[in-house]
Order: C-alpha cells, then structure tokens, then sequence
C-alpha cells in the first residue's frame, strides 16, 4: 500500500460520463441513470483498503442521511483484481449486502472512470452540482485508521448542507488521504 492523497483537481470541472455495472442489481447504471436534481457524490473505494475499511459505517450513514434529502450517492471501485481478488465483483456484492450500502457499488474493471475522474486513492471523494459541475473533491474528514480523530464525515457533510442551503461548499477543502488506487500493469 502506498499513501497517496487526491488529486485535488480544478472546481468547476465536469463530470465525466460513465456506464458501470452495479455489482448487486447485475444492471449498467449511467451516470444520466444516478445523478440527482441536487448534488451527486461519486467515491472511489474498495473492499480490502483499511483507510475504506475505517470509513465504512459512516458512508453507510452518510448516504441514509442524505439519500432522504435528494442527494444520490455513487460507489465506484476501480482496482485491479487480478492482483487484489478481495476487491472482484463477487466480494464487492458480499460487501455492499453484508454492509447495507444504501447507493449502487459499480465496478470500474477497465479502469477508464477512475482515469477520468483522475481519481488516485481509495477512499476518494467528488461532489457535483445540479448541472454536473465539482463544487467538492477530498476528505471525508480528519479521521484515518490510527489517529483517533472521531469519524462524523464533517468535510462532506458540511459541503452537503451548504449545497442543500442553496450555497456553495467552501472552497476550502483538503485532499483525501488513503490506498493508492491498484493500477493495471
């Protein structure tokens, strides 16, 4: 495992298009299928990363909280199973079941939507607006897998609440910390 931070990429950016298979539906869902009228959070994650692992319950939380007030949620894991077999499709449903994942677990085998979001670690996380547009891309909050910070999802949370009060996430953001994503060789 090598720590690697997000991208921060610029705000304002657009969202890349995708059509992945949701591992629990067995259907291909679109990013045009799950947007939302409101916002859309898109994250990177994977099944074995411990930095995903500590984060879990509370993405689970997170989308029951948000999902009620019309924010959809998008998980997306983007890892080369070949060298990583906990992340296959097979775990990642036993996961998304055994957890209650309230937001479809898409898997990403070509790895062209991790490239296109210029996503880099697991966990990591983008919002976008009404019209698509990144208005949020970093942490989920100062909480890592032995820092003892209390894991409340307070950065994206905040970002969320100031979208559904009709203002703008602050643009002061800080990039995600987590499992590099596994590139194919």
């Amino acid at each position: 495992m090598a720590l690697t931070p997000s991208q921060m990429i610029d705000l304002g950016s657009a969202a890349p298009a995708f059509s992945l298979p949701d591992v629990v539906s067995g259907k291909h869902l679109s990013l045009s299928d799950l947007r939302s009228s409101k916002a859309t959070v898109i994250m990177f994650i994977c099944n074995h990363c411990p930095y995903v692992k500590h984060i879990n319950e509370q993405l689970v939380k997170l989308g029951n909280d948000y999902i009620a007030k019309g924010i959809s949620f998008v998980a997306i894991s983007s890892n080369d199973v070949s060298a990583h077999p906990e992340d296959s499709p097979e775990n990642m449903k036993r996961l998304a079941a055994e957890l209650k994942y309230p937001f479809p677990y898409l898997y990403d085998e070509s790895q062209e939507v991790a490239k296109a979001y210029e996503a880099a670690c697991t966990p990591d996380f983008f919002i976008y607006d009404i019209d698509l547009k990144l208005v949020y891309r970093g942490q989920l909050d100062d909480s890592r897998p032995a820092n003892q910070v209390p894991n409340d999802g307070k950065d994206i949370r905040a970002a969320l609440d100031a979208i559904l009060n009709g203002e703008k996430p602050s643009p002061k953001q800080r990039p995600s910390i987590g499992c590099n994503i596994k590139w194919k060789k």
